[in-house]
């Protein structure tokens, strides 16, 4: 029995389809406003046949897409009558025949970003191409938007937080395969390094995070353009966009049952929280955890210390309306430094007679992260910094902290390997040992990205999804 294959790899890199470039045009002109299937490009290959059933326009789908869809649909049914086995059926979205998709791309520093025509390359050695279902806004997009504290690099396509399925897959490439579920991750697990290979690191030394890199490591272009112009990528991922190539080292394949409108926010701020809580602070029953930040990351936070039985979680937020919602998530009180005229870390000292067992800072504030750090307890606290600083501040505390036995450590992704630890961590959100719906508060449309922005600048909600095909 045979096996059905359909090629969706764009005209002028179909090896079958060696046209010269004037060829090529008069094809394209001539098919302008029809419906193309290219019968005379089967060609059998061993037991497998390759179906060319791109149309060489976008418009010739627009304009007759029942007529397409009845060519397919007849294609589909001969060759099933003939024995063969359908095993994959993969349109790159809309590119077609002319590899353009849709993206959300930043041109410059805080302005909104602007829906464009995109085009994207197929996957080179090592990369796989994915499409996006469903991405969500982190505070490093803004972040990084914004680049008031950061190196700016424009125009750029950003997003980092998304789910979505394997389309194609480049050479060397044999874990993945079309049709996979998968979580892109903005940091790398090569497994070859001596980070990947320890268990005590999950800093890649080949995928480590790169917020200056615009291209791809394995020959440093982008795979984005707009008219021939390369449109930089954003942490190896570029989710917002309908298809982005990635690295391999940075996709975690997943249950494919997991619904990825959910688990997609587990590919950032989720587990960035959680993990520094249950993988690095590791506190014990009973003790005394405070969060500094209660925005997705530092609640992801608290959800691992309430998950870790933690007695008391103090909340520690500049922003007063967020209390309420993280009762939700273990916090059992709230500090405001505005409400006190004493350094923050005094407060806490008292409220807990010398300090809190563990602290875990999530807000990218340096004042905030020395504040976390000499609020626990001397002998035995535990200060994990989370949030990412301006680049050029400093931390900066009494050496006297440090012999008093307290300890500063920084987490990153949670200390999670993205393609090792991931897939578990999702199969927790199966079994329901992890909640992940209560930190989506708000979805959109993808046509209404900027939305999402406008609700992250409010300080609205915690993690807004993005709805890529809408």
């Amino acid at each position: 029995m045979g096996i059905v294959k359909f090629e969706d790899s764009l005209i002028t890199e179909n090896p079958l389809l060696n046209h010269t470039d004037n060829e090529r045009n008069a094809v394209n002109e001539e098919m302008l406003g029809n419906v193309h299937i290219s019968a005379e490009y089967e060609e059998a290959i061993g037991e497998e046949i390759l179906l060319d059933v791109r149309p060489y326009k976008l418009g010739s789908v627009l304009k007759e897409p029942l007529s397409f869809v009845a060519e397919v649909i007849l294609r589909l049914s001969s060759a099933i009558a003939s024995g063969y086995t359908i095993t994959g059926f993969f349109f790159l979205g809309f590119i077609c025949g002319c590899g353009i998709i849709a993206a959300a791309v930043a041109w410059e520093s805080g302005k909104p970003l602007s829906i464009e025509e995109v085009e994207v390359a197929p996957p080179q050695k090592d990369e796989v191409r994915i499409k996006i279902l469903f991405t969500s806004l982190c505070h490093t997009d803004v972040y990084f938007w914004d680049a008031k504290g950061q190196n700016p690099l424009f125009p750029r396509i950003l997003g980092h937080e998304a789910g979505g399925i394997v389309e194609s897959v480049g050479e060397g490439v044999t874990d993945l395969k079309p049709g996979d579920h998968v979580l892109p991750i903005f940091t790398g697990e090569c497994k070859e390094c001596p980070h990947c290979l320890s268990e005590e690191s999950n800093i890649c030394d080949l995928l480590r995070i790169n917020t200056d890199r615009g291209e791809m490591i394995n020959d440093g272009k982008s795979r984005f353009s707009i008219n021939g112009k390369p449109i930089y990528h954003f942490l190896g991922t570029s989710t917002f966009s309908e298809y982005t190539v990635v690295h391999v080292g940075q996709v975690a394949k997943i249950n494919p049952e997991a619904p990825l409108d959910k688990v997609c926010v587990l590919s950032c701020g989720m587990s960035t929280g959680f993990g520094a809580t249950v993988n690095v602070a590791k506190p014990k029953k009973g003790q005394s955890v405070a969060i500094f930040g209660l925005g997705a990351v530092g609640l992801a936070a608290a959800e691992g210390a309430r998950v870790s039985g933690a007695s008391r979680i103090i909340g520690v937020d500049l922003n007063p309306s967020r209390f309420d919602q993280a009762k939700k998530f273990g916090v059992t009180e709230f500090v405001n430094p505005k409400d006190y005229n004493k350094p923050v870390r005094e407060v806490i000292v008292e409220m807990t007679g010398g300090g809190v067992d563990r602290s875990v800072e999530c807000t990218g504030s340096i004042q905030a992260m020395i504040s976390a750090f000499e609020c626990v307890h001397d002998g035995w606290g535990v200060a994990v910094l989370v949030g990412v600083p301006n680049k050029d501040d400093a931390f900066k505390t009494h050496p006297v902290n440090l012999l008093n036995e307290k300890t500063v450590k920084g987490a990153f992704f949670g200390n999670y390997k993205p393609r090792s630890d991931i897939p578990a961590v999702v199969e927790k959100y199966m079994n329901k040992e992890l909640e992940l719906d209560k930190f989506i508060t708000h979805t959109v449309p993808f046509s209404e990205i900027n939305k999402a922005f406008e609700l992250m600048l409010a300080g609205e909600g915690l993690r807004c999804v993005i709805r890529m095909d809408e």
